[in-house]
């Protein structure tokens, strides 16, 4: 995609939505690494229904390990995978509390060694809680990139090193964000709502759909 077509369809996201965020639900940076966590292979929604009810009773480190990985099971277990993702969680509570005071740290490294956080995790916490403009490659963001020709890729990593080079500084920060909220709502897996996309015109997919 030319570089000319690459900013003006941020620029036509941008229109659309000035100020895009997460639809995970959280407070404090520990919130939401915890969210994030237990995002993985399921729902926004369906983790924000379980943290509705987890985060008024336990919301720091210290306060889950009380609660402990039985006790925090019955609060995700709507989750997939959450017997896996609570062993996590409580692994990773007690890391924070004996590496990092039971605070989330800001380097990517950092994240990247606690558990059940790879480098997906460490990009969304960095973009959003700490405001770095790092960019999660999630299965909406890959399929984004490859359709549009924005920055296809065989991989999540290649395309996350594709989009660092095309994306223009000025959008850098809520490109993550633009992407995943088009590929969730508009430039859906099974059928994309190409007669209603904002940068059909850019797009270099050969199998729009037509409206009815």
């Amino acid at each position: 995609m030319k570089r000319a077509d690459v900013i003006e369809l941020f620029s036509r996201l941008r229109e659309l939505n000035p100020h895009p965020t997460t639809e995970l639900v959280y407070t404090t940076p520990f919130e939401l690494l915890v969210a994030v966590v237990l995002s993985a292979q399921a729902t926004d929604v369906g983790v924000n229904k379980a943290t509705k009810k987890l985060y008024p009773v336990a919301n720091t480190p210290q306060a889950i390990l009380k609660v402990g990985e039985e006790g925090l099971k019955r609060y995700i277990s709507t989750i997939g995978l959450y017997n896996a993702k609570a062993k996590n969680v409580i692994a990773l509570c007690r890391l924070l509390i004996e590496q990092h005071d039971g605070e989330v740290p800001h380097s990517r490294e950092a994240l990247e060694a606690l558990p059940g956080v790879g480098r997906k995790t460490a990009n969304v916490v960095l973009n959003t809680a700490f405001g770095e403009p790092t960019i999660a490659v999630d299965t909406h963001i890959f399929r984004v990139a490859n359709r549009t020709g924005l920055a296809p890729g065989k991989d999540v990593r290649a395309v996350e090193d594709k989009l660092e080079k095309v994306i223009p500084a000025e959008f850098k920060q809520d490109a993550h964000h633009w992407l995943i909220l088009h590929g969730r709502y508009v430039c859906k897996a099974r059928k994309p709502d190409c007669p209603h996309c904002a940068i059909r015109d850019l797009c270099r997919y050969k199998d729009k759909t037509v409206a009815n």
